[in-house]
């Protein structure tokens, strides 16, 4: 099974809402981007919510979400796992990333938000053993991806409003 990274941070000094997603999808590694694949809603949502519409260019998306103070990032650095789905990651081969490091240089960050199921069980299993960040407000979100077709993207949008904090 082979080994996929997640990329760096996108965070302002000034973030005070931190979004987790578990790992990036194929798409998204390929591209080198967040939430790359075009039926994933989170930027339809973005869009609706900070001016991150799909329809502007990454690094525009990206200073919108910084201009609204929303840091965005993955739980895991690194697993095992064969194509998208994060029921295809491998649990024994979880590396989280270090979010002690990441908190200090982001003190303002009072909320977190998860982007799916998977993303908060890594977190609660990978990161909160190891570190006490119980100043932290924690939400799980329901997941944008294709994948998670419970919801409308009216239902999704609407809890997604919970950003505004």
């Amino acid at each position: 099974m082979p080994i996929v990274r997640s990329f760096a941070p996108v965070a302002h000094a000034t973030a005070r809402v931190l979004i987790l997603g578990s790992m990036p999808g194929t798409e998204s590694l390929k591209m080198g981007q967040y939430y790359a694949h075009p039926r994933n809603l989170f930027w339809p949502i973005l869009g609706e919510l900070v001016g991150a519409s799909p329809l502007l260019p990454y690094d525009r998306r990206i200073k919108s979400l910084k201009r609204a103070r929303i840091a965005l990032w993955d739980v895991l650095k690194s697993c095992a796992r064969e194509g998208s789905l994060d029921s295809r990651i491998d649990s024994g081969s979880l590396v989280a990333n270090d979010f002690r490091r990441f908190f200090l240089r982001h003190p303002g960050i009072t909320h977190v938000f998860f982007n799916g199921a998977k993303a908060e069980a890594c977190f609660r299993r990978c990161v909160l053993p190891d570190c006490d960040f119980a100043a932290l407000q924690y939400r799980r979100l329901p997941s944008t991806s294709p994948a998670n077709a419970a919801l409308s993207y009216a239902q999704r949008l609407e809890a997604w409003r919970a950003l505004r904090v």
